[in-house]
């Protein structure tokens, strides 16, 4: 994001060193906390799904007791990135990444075009709910949380939920079920909007680093690296902020827009992490990310030839804002250096590497069977998502 209001670092900056860090630091702002919700009654948060699956998602997404919309929204995330087109390199296919034996069973065609099309979005939300509900069923006698069991089985299937009595103890379904519930936390609207979000007890060291780094000049791709001559980008001055108080953040800032839960605009607290984007119903168009320090203004790394400053975030394309949580950090995927989303792997099978996105129209992807044994679904897979930013061929996708 190009901000051009350079002028107002000087008076930002003595309003902030006068008092912000002060303020937060004696702790005037106190925790209250926001339940989580469960169950089906759950809506989603503004602006973290595309507008194009918000609908789908909270109606498919209260399809039997045991799902939700925040919890279906985490879950497509964690399995794509919202990327109509990912397909894995063990041939899962879609958003929800099914692989095409299970599709079989539980495609569903979610918008009546009269087709199941594991490429069309619509029709994936359908079929990923419809799937869940199927292993709800399948594991409702076994004890312990519902919604845990019914992801576990959606990982390791219904057999290893049924057999351990709950969760299996394999490490990728454990974390597959721990990150998902963790996410959905950042999907969830409140139960009362006016309700104050918890603040993170990491503010205050998080704003001292980046004040530490006022006036360096920005870099694209910059991580502070000795070699980058300590110099950032937007989201790489985030990620080291939040390094420095033991949160480790993902790399892009579209990702680091699910690291939390998501305070209104009059609920922003020193701390927190605010969001721009291309287009305000797409969190996948996030491109900026700066710290939010009080007062409406933020620190941030703004653009080439300029440097870390103090800016105000009341500009046309804010989206809104994240306050970071290690549990939400932790339970995001990560990405490789050409921006796809690396997902957990199911049981006995390494990460996978991902295949290209199908060149071709969704209807001639080619099928490709699944392993004996596997469940259908993508838990196992690597799924495929474009980073925000799209780069030029050749490039990389953009660090923001």
């Amino acid at each position: 994001m190009v901000l051009r209001k350079g002028g107002i670092a000087a008076a930002a900056a003595g309003v902030v060193l006068a008092g912000f860090i002060g303020l937060v630091t004696v702790g005037t702002y106190a925790a209250s906390g926001t339940p989580q919700q469960r169950g089906n009654a759950a809506g989603l948060s503004p602006g973290t799904v595309p507008a194009a699956f918000q609908g789908p998602i909270e109606q498919w997404g209260r399809l039997c007791p045991d799902l939700s919309p925040p919890l279906l929204a985490a879950q497509l995330y964690q399995e794509s990135g919202f990327d109509p087109r990912a397909r894995s390199g063990v041939g899962a296919e879609g958003l929800a990444q099914f692989m095409p034996g299970t599709w079989a069973s539980y495609g569903t065609d979610g918008n009546n075009d009269g087709r199941r099309d594991p490429w069309d979005p619509l029709d994936a939300i359908a079929s990923a709910a419809t799937f869940d509900c199927a292993l709800a069923r399948d594991v409702a006698k076994v004890p312990g949380d519902r919604q845990s069991n019914m992801l576990a089985a959606y990982n390791a299937g219904p057999g290893a939920v049924s057999k351990y009595q709950g969760v299996p103890p394999y490490r990728e379904t454990q974390g597959y079920v721990r990150n998902i519930l963790a996410t959905a936390r950042s999907f969830a609207a409140p139960a009362d909007p006016a309700a104050p979000v918890e603040v993170s007890a990491q503010s205050a060291g998080a704003i001292y680093f980046a004040q530490t780094k006022l006036g360096t000049p920005y870099l694209w791709g910059g991580d502070g690296k000795p070699w980058q001559n300590g110099r950032f980008d937007c989201s790489g001055l985030t990620k080291a902020a939040f390094d420095s108080v033991g949160i480790k953040l993902p790399r892009v800032a579209n990702d680091q827009w699910y690291a939390g839960p998501h305070p209104s605009r009059d609920q922003l607290r020193p701390g927190d992490l605010v969001f721009w984007a291309t287009d305000l119903g797409d969190p996948r168009s996030i491109h900026h990310v700066g710290i939010y320090v009080g007062g409406g203004y933020m620190i941030n790394a703004p653009h080439t030839n300029a440097v870390i400053r103090y800016d105000k975030i009341d500009t046309r394309e804010y989206i809104g804002a994240t306050r970071v949580t290690s549990d939400g950090a932790q339970a995001l995927p990560d990405r490789n250096d050409e921006g796809t989303v690396i997902a957990p792997s199911r049981p006995g099978e390494p990460a996978q590497t991902p295949a290209p996105n199908p060149p071709a129209p969704a209807a001639q992807a080619a099928a490709t069977a699944a392993p004996a044994g596997r469940p259908g679904s993508a838990a196992a897979a690597v799924a495929v998502a474009t980073a925000a930013g799209a780069a030029g061929p050749g490039q990389k996708p953009a660090k923001n």
